[in-house]
């Protein structure tokens, strides 16, 4: 389960209808349970630096991930994750998505923005093993 306080969900929202019609991304910085679970504090936002085509594809900018790894070296929290939008489409991971996993312990948060609107927001792990997402239950907090 991922735990995401509920500023930190709207701040996702509110993320993915300012990129609207393009996806927007971002890192989920807290902590990793023994038990599985994700406990998110913040996010740090990124600017989608895709190559091409903004509307279907998200890219964090590395200077943000490598800024915010120095950060949190040696604290409490990591980087647990990170989120994007789905212009138009629903908050499941693409098959872009799954070519696109590089890190297959963090979680994907996906919105669903539709005609400007933020919608749906689900959390995916990716299983290497069968080489897909499972959706994990995702709890808005506070």
């Amino acid at each position: 389960m991922i735990f995401l306080p509920r500023a930190v969900a709207g701040h996702i929202a509110d993320a993915a209808e300012a990129a609207y019609p393009d996806e927007c991304c971002g890192l989920l910085v807290g902590r990793a349970e023994a038990s599985g679970d994700r406990l998110v504090t913040r996010v740090a936002a990124s600017p989608n630096v895709a190559k091409k085509n903004h509307r279907k594809n998200f890219a964090v900018d590395d200077k943000v991930h490598f800024n915010l790894m120095r950060e949190l070296r040696n604290g409490p929290e990591s980087i647990v994750g990170h989120y994007h939008s789905h212009p138009d489409h629903g908050a499941a991971p693409s098959e872009r998505d799954r070519r696109s996993v590089f890190y297959p312990d963090h979680v994907w948060v996906i919105v669903a923005v539709d005609g400007g609107r933020a919608g749906d927001m689900t959390a995916h792990l990716f299983d290497a093993g069968r080489g897909r997402f499972r959706e994990i239950p995702l709890r808005v907090t506070g």
